[in-house]
């Protein structure tokens, strides 16, 4: 749907032109709205991060709502030429050229409205797109850490310093992504929703959820430049105990983990494709 690029003449054209346009933004507004209450009834909502979401997701909704109200007063500008009354006499083309002249701008300030909010709603979709899936994402890592770490305690007593040293305790998803950080990568901030949000990037595009950075970090695996600035971005290093930990072979995952996590994250995906 592009507003901006219709092309109209007031009157009965102006209708066939902008009515489709205004139909189809009450459908979006439609989509929208049942996609809201499906990811409202979905297990998505009790993953951190989620109220972001369903607040982005219903400004979606307003700001379809505005486009289409929009459109609407367009339409209302319009002038129509059906037949005055009777006593009155028919417009003259001087009479039908002022009243075009007239309307013209009032419609193009709403057809601009409307362009306005709908290009609020393709930002929000594209903003809500990402961060439903790094939250989604983020969940898993935590999962399959804490019940990791869980099943290796129990089956190995050793001391929590040797394990570390070893790297026995990382999880699969730890692994890789300490072996991502080992090529380069920062901590950087940014305001995505609306929200301060502190992010990874890595060199080579790997994707390294925020809950397992800190998990390595907390581990002294990996260590950021504080002195620099989030919004600059801060330097990822590993450290000498995150080299040895990939020193050893990679994990594998374990079967009391893909059990456990599996069917939640599977519930929370389909609740948001709904």
């Amino acid at each position: 749907m592009r507003i901006q690029d219709v092309s109209y003449t007031p009157g009965t054209d102006a209708l066939h032109r902008i009515g489709p346009l205004l139909l189809q933004t009450q459908d979006l507004t439609a989509a929208a709205m049942v996609r809201l209450t499906a990811l409202d009834n979905s297990a998505y909502t009790h993953i951190a991060g989620s109220r972001a979401s369903l607040d982005l997701l219903s400004s979606v909704v307003s700001s379809s709502s505005l486009a289409g109200t929009a459109l609407a007063h367009a339409l209302h500008a319009n002038p129509y030429e059906g037949a005055q009354f009777a006593g009155y006499p028919a417009d003259d083309e001087a009479v039908r050229a002022r009243r075009h002249a007239e309307a013209i701008p009032k419609m193009s300030e709403h057809l601009n409205k409307a362009v306005h909010q709908l290009d609020l709603c393709a930002t929000g979709c594209r903003y809500l797109a990402h961060g439903i899936a790094e939250d989604l994402a983020s969940a898993r890592d935590h999962k399959t850490t804490a019940v990791g770490q869980t099943a290796e305690a129990a089956i190995s007593p050793a001391p929590k310093s040797v394990r570390q040293r070893a790297g026995a305790a990382l999880s699969p998803a730890q692994y890789d992504a300490l072996n991502a950080l080992s090529a380069g990568g920062l901590l950087c901030e940014s305001s995505a929703r609306g929200l301060g949000v502190t992010r990874v990037a890595t060199q080579d595009g790997t994707r390294v959820s925020i809950a397992t950075y800190r998990a390595l970090a907390k581990r002294k695996l990996v260590r950021s430049d504080s002195d620099t600035s989030l919004f600059q971005g801060q330097k990822i290093t590993v450290t000498e105990a995150g080299q040895r930990a990939l020193a050893g072979p990679r994990p594998r995952a374990s079967l009391s983990t893909a059990a456990s996590t599996a069917p939640k994250a599977t519930m929370a995906a389909q609740g948001v494709r709904r």
